[in-house]
């Protein structure tokens, strides 16, 4: 024995288990146990002796709650629209101690720094493994040559737990390694997903679920494929259609009781076929027997009790829902009644006292004399556990471990669950009932019918276990040979059914059998499914799909992915387990797993519409501002203003289209599109020009009426600022939506420009004609005078100087009055040129330098009808339209009048560009 105690810290996963194998310990090391607040007030710390393998140890006992640290992204891609959720695949993740569990870590520190052990009693799972490797680096932070044990064991009971501290071993980090990779891949792709569709669909439909305005759309890689299990169910019976079929029933009566027999077709659903059989039947009645079986039959017992099998029975015996039956077993584990309730094992080692087990229910009122009877030699009830296959190699099946009749602070559900765990475990050690099967065969005119019989000859294990039945009728006796006339002899017909919708007990089969999830997980997976109104569960605990759940299953399985199927969960699970043998490294699965769903993601993303189109069916669109044929939010090019943030596709709320920080409002760096674009969508193209890249190329789709003629509808361009076209574009069609308030399509008037207001927009602002920052293109002073030529000067009184050079060639211009009715006395400029058709109004150039010129021009009559520097156009020099319908006459650039008419309704008194039939036609 070691004369110096080592001082120990000891940490458990909650207060409560800390406490009590603190009170365990404490007892055999005879000096009592102290307490005392840690940094937490939550997390006590116990202070007592013991031995351990003959060292002396001072233990210092104490807990965190669940979980240390949380995995997240950096916090650039934390935010919504921080990122494309693409990037959420490669984005940087870190596993931290949150805020609320600061002085948590603090108490392990302060302790850790006065110890020479570390002792962890975290529960025996791979979750349990991966917190244990959270404290052990908190802990060794505080001090890096701590010695560092495990303890293994299954329930705070004595036994167990003194067992646990004399056998340490060395934590697992396989184990902590597989719930690293499940983290961190369910964190990609939940996320990644759950912003994709919240982001396309949240604004897009009137989704009334009560908290419309916090509305998210989640997904999870588990959550999905159980969802998947319920909507499948639905569509098939949906999609069932009744069919009649007909039945030919028998029975027989004698003295000794009613026989009833079913034929052995089954049923019949051509009626002509069975009216003929039941034909033949009727004229033949006479019955003979032609085969009587007599045979032991067997009922066997459950096998030991697991996790999903618990969650199962509880549901279809009390409807007890599995989250609420796994609460009420972790408080039953927690006081010491059960063993550890989070287990796949369903068979005993053979190191289990199970008679110490059974002995201690003898004295219970209702169950104890049969537990009397298992331990009597003579009443050979007593049969070894069936082992039913499973092993998590961490803690044994579920079984009780400390004698209750029922305890003050217990609610019906403790008394019932704690019921259920002692009679299942007595009925696995019981031997199985004993009936005796009669089967007896007839024939009727060549057609066979058979009836079934049970008596039983011993319970044993149902005398106990109440929640099975094994029921039977006696039948008459027969003999091979006897013939006999039918009772009745009926045609009854029928139709098919559809089948049940999903109970739980169903759905957590169908995820244990697909391996989704854990059996820790596997209620959570459900609950979420109702939190957040996929799904709904009725009196009788069976599932239905909501209109939600049911919309996003079909929009991705109208994709050809199958993301609502189990197959691609199950094969993550698979390697979970495999790095938790040691078979697979965590890099590897995440790595393949990774690039599985990031390929899964960018194809559901290219295919929205078939998501859209399924929401539709089930949603009312909505009228808040959409993207529309906009892939929003995908990244277009790292910021150059912040350097911190990406740049990417957006559509604001009046329309218009834009490419923006997403750290807005902290960064304001925006480039503004053409009002003229339909759909945009960003392109995997990369500008091998502009930097700082990469700047991925947008494919563009523009308004035909909207550009001039000889522009393409459809453009692959680059918003880093080579792209001359854009630049026109631009130029010519302005910015933002094309039909805004006060200016119809077909019009001919531009969009007045937004007014900034913010200190930030005007230090952004960029002019496209002048090449000057301050003012956008429509502020422009000089848009209407070549910046290739000298500029004309300014008179005293505002006017311009006769000396005004031509835009489009570069030559003087003459200054003329025109002799119209409608623009008599009214100035222009013209090119002296005779092939060049240039004009400007001169109140249109005084009008553009004080920022009224759109105004005017208008509310004269007359728009300004130019050529672009490259000669693509706004009028194409094709003359001067009138905008005014009020009776006026319309003139070429001379200022003659010109004769026409409206082609659409036929007016002469304007042009199809201002016809209000045009206008209604458009809005």
């Amino acid at each position: 024995m070691s004369g110096r105690a080592i001082r120990v810290l000891n940490v458990a996963e909650k207060p409560s288990v800390a406490k009590s194998v603190a009170e365990i310990l404490s007892r055999r090391g005879g000096g009592g146990m102290r307490v005392r607040d840690g940094r937490s007030r939550y997390n006590r710390v116990f202070e007592f002796e013991y031995m351990v393998r003959n060292q002396r140890c001072f233990m210092v006992m104490t807990s965190v709650t669940g979980h240390l640290m949380e995995l997240d992204f950096d916090e650039r891609y934390k935010k919504w629209h921080s990122c494309d959720p693409a990037a959420l695949y490669q984005a940087p993740v870190r596993k931290f101690v949150p805020q609320d569990k600061l002085d948590i870590r603090r108490t392990l520190e302060e302790e850790a720094r006065k110890c020479e052990w570390l002792v962890l009693w975290l529960d025996c799972d791979r979750e349990g493994e991966n917190i244990a490797y959270e404290v052990i680096e908190v802990c060794t932070g505080a001090k890096s040559n701590l010695n560092i044990y495990r303890a293994h064991f299954s329930a705070l009971i004595e036994r167990e737990i003194h067992e646990a501290a004399q056998n340490l071993v060395r934590p697992n980090k396989l184990f902590a390694d597989a719930v690293d990779a499940r983290q961190e891949i369910d964190l990609r792709i939940g996320a990644s997903f759950t912003r994709f569709q919240t982001m396309l669909l949240k604004d897009a439909f009137i989704i009334d679920l009560g908290e419309e305005r916090n509305l998210v759309l989640s997904y999870g890689p588990c959550q999905f494929p159980t969802l998947g299990f319920i909507v499948e169910r639905y569509w098939e019976i949906q999609a069932h259609e009744p069919e009649e079929f007909w039945t030919v029933n028998c029975s027989h009566t004698s003295e000794e009781g009613t026989a009833s027999l079913t034929w052995l077709r089954g049923h019949l659903f051509d009626y002509a076929s069975a009216i003929v059989i039941y034909e033949m039947c009727t004229e033949e009645p006479t019955a003979t027997v032609i085969n009587v079986k007599n045979h032991e039959k067997f009922k066997y017992p459950p096998h030991p009790l697991n996790t999903i099998e618990l969650q199962k029975r509880a549901s279809r015996y009390y409807r007890m829902s599995s989250e609420h039956t796994m609460k009420v077993a972790e408080e039953l584990y927690q006081a010491g009644f059960i063993s550890y309730p989070r287990t796949e094992t369903d068979n005993f080692s053979p190191n289990t006292d199970l008679a110490g087990i059974v002995r201690d229910q003898v004295e219970h009122p209702v169950w104890g004399p049969y537990a009397q009877r298992l331990l009597d030699p003579d009443a050979r009830l007593w049969r070894n556990p069936s082992n039913g296959g499973h092993d998590d190699k961490a803690h044994p099946p579920i079984h009780p471990t400390k004698f209750s009749t029922g305890q003050s602070n217990w609610t019906q559900d403790h008394a019932k669950l704690y019921e259920l765990v002692v009679r299942h475990f007595l009925a696995c050690v019981s031997q199985p009932a004993v009936g005796a099967e009669t089967t007896v065969e007839i024939d009727i005119a060549g057609e066979q019918f058979q009836a079934n019989g049970r008596a039983i000859i011993a319970k044993n294990y149902l005398d106990v276990y109440r929640f099975d039945s094994w029921g039977g009728s006696l039948l008459p006796t027969y003999t091979v040979g006897q013939q006999f006339i039918p009772t009745s002899l009926t045609l009854d017909s029928g139709v098919t059914r559809p089948p049940p919708l999903l109970s739980e007990a169903d759905l957590l089969s169908c995820m244990d059998k697909a391996g989704i999830g854990t059996d820790a997980t596997m209620h959570d997976h459900i609950k979420k499914l109702l939190d957040r109104c996929y799904a709904t569960k009725d009196a009788n605990t069976r599932f239905s799909p909501t209109n939600l759940g049911e919309a996003l299953v079909m929009g991705y399985d109208d994709m050809g992915y199958e993301l609502w199927k189990p197959y691609l969960r199950s094969m993550m699970e698979a390697d979970m387990r495999a790095v938790s043998m040691g078979t697979k490294t965590k890099s590897q699965v995440l790595e393949i797993c990774l690039q599985q769903m990031k390929a899964c993601f960018l194809d559901a993303r290219t295919n929205k519409a078939k998501l859209l189109d399924a929401m539709q069916l089930f949603f009312q669109r909505s009228n808040r501002p959409q993207g529309g044929d906009v892939n929003q939010g995908a990244v277009v090019r790292p910021c150059g203003a912040c350097c911190e943030s990406d740049m990417a596709l957006k559509r604001t709320p009046n329309g218009s289209l834009m490419v923006g920080c997403m750290s807005y409002p902290l960064c304001r760096n925006v480039v503004w599109l053409p009002g003229s674009i339909s759909e945009a969508s960003v392109t995997n193209n990369i500008c091998p020009t502009c930097t700082p890249g990469p700047v991925f190329m947008i494919q563009f789709k523009f308004r035909r009426l909207e550009i001039p003629p000889n522009y393409d509808v459809d453009h692959l361009g680059c918003i880093g600022g080579c792209d001359t076209i854009l630049r026109e574009l631009t130029e010519m069609c302005g910015r933002g939506p094309r039909n805004s308030a006060g200016t119809g399509r077909g019009q001919g008037g531009r969009e007045t420009p937004r007014s900034t207001t913010s200190g930030t927009h005007s230090r952004l602002l960029f002019c496209t004609n002048c090449n000057q920052p301050g003012h956008s293109f429509d502020d422009c002073p000089s848009q209407f005078v070549n910046p290739r030529m000298p500029q004309s000067t300014h008179s005293n009184n505002g006017r311009y100087s006769d000396q005004l050079p031509c835009r489009q060639c570069g030559g003087p211009c003459v200054q003329r009055t025109a002799n119209t009715e409608n623009n008599r006395g009214r100035k222009f400029y013209k090119c002296q040129s005779e092939n060049c058709g240039f004009f400007i109004w001169e109140d249109s150039i005084l009008d553009n330098v004080t920022g009224q010129g759109v105004g005017r021009a208008r509310g004269r009559g007359a728009r300004t009808v130019t050529a672009s520097r490259s000669g693509r156009g706004r009028g194409r020099a094709r003359g001067q339209r009138s905008a005014n319908s009020d009776g006026v006459t319309f003139a070429t650039a001379t200022g003659e009048p010109v004769s026409g008419r409206c082609f659409i309704c036929g007016d002469p008194s304007h042009f199809a560009n201002t016809c209000p039939e045009r206008v209604r036609v458009d809005a």
